[in-house]
């Protein structure tokens, strides 16, 4: 017997597709003017709604901002998973370069995208508390540390170069256990954070111009040994591929 798909009602699909238009319109409106803040009447404007008619989809410039925060961080959650699982769950090494390399390639291509979630605040934006947005972040921010994660449960997450950690990096582990779905030493902790923060500075310097002086080849590969020296201080273990 052939199954049956469910189809949403035209009204639904109807406001579905305008609610998608809104937002590719405020983003595109950001990308044009270089900046992250937008105004309502202009993304109404030329989405061809007035702007009350705008409000029957998002109640305000803080609701809209919202929902294209949201998308920006599953965007890039779903680039870096896709990315990492291409690759063995045994070849951790293998996982975090590609996962890397995927966070990296987003920034560059998603300039506006990456600022919005990952640049200067919008002014004058205030985020939903436990809203949306925090938990795409959560998702998002969470495929890489699942790879410490992994590491850990299969005995091959070493000891980090930097082995002294202070009382409030010990608080900040034990806070963020739930949200990692398991504890992790505080030690390994702060070495995730360091091991993040070099892959993410690479990608601002990138994303924003600051090493277009640079050949792309030389970008390429200063990029590929960045986190490899990340991933060796952080105790994580050598890509399969570069293995004895």
């Amino acid at each position: 017997m052939t199954a049956v798909r469910s189809v949403a009602p035209r009204r639904e699909r109807a406001r579905a597709a305008t609610i998608e238009e809104i937002k590719h319109t405020a983003l595109d409106l950001m990308r044009g003017q270089g900046s992250n803040d937008m105004w309502i009447t202009d993304t109404a404007r030329l989405t061809g709604l007035t702007t009350p008619a705008l409000y029957r989809y998002f109640a305000d410039r803080d609701e809209l901002l919202t929902a294209l925060i949201t998308d920006a961080y599953d965007d890039l959650g779903r680039t870096v998973a896709q990315a990492r699982d291409t690759v063995p769950d045994s070849d951790i090494g293998g996982r975090w370069l590609a996962a890397a390399q995927a966070y990296r390639r987003w920034a560059s291509k998603e300039p506006q995208q990456f600022a919005l979630i990952l640049g200067l605040p919008v002014p004058g934006y205030v985020a939903p508390d436990e809203g949306p947005t925090t938990e795409a972040a959560r998702r998002a921010l969470s495929q890489l540390g699942e790879l410490f994660i992994d590491a850990l449960r299969r005995g091959r997450l070493g000891k980090p170069l930097v082995r002294e950690v202070d009382h409030a990096i010990e608080v900040c582990a034990m806070g963020k256990a739930d949200d990692l779905g398991s504890a992790i030493p505080p030690e390994n902790f702060q070495a995730m954070l360091h091991a993040w923060s070099a892959v993410h500075g690479f990608a601002s310097l990138e994303a924003y111009g600051h090493l277009d002086w640079m050949d792309p080849d030389a970008r390429d590969a200063l990029f590929v040994a960045q986190v490899k020296l990340a991933a060796k201080s952080a105790g994580l273990p050598t890509p399969a591929s570069e293995s004895p």
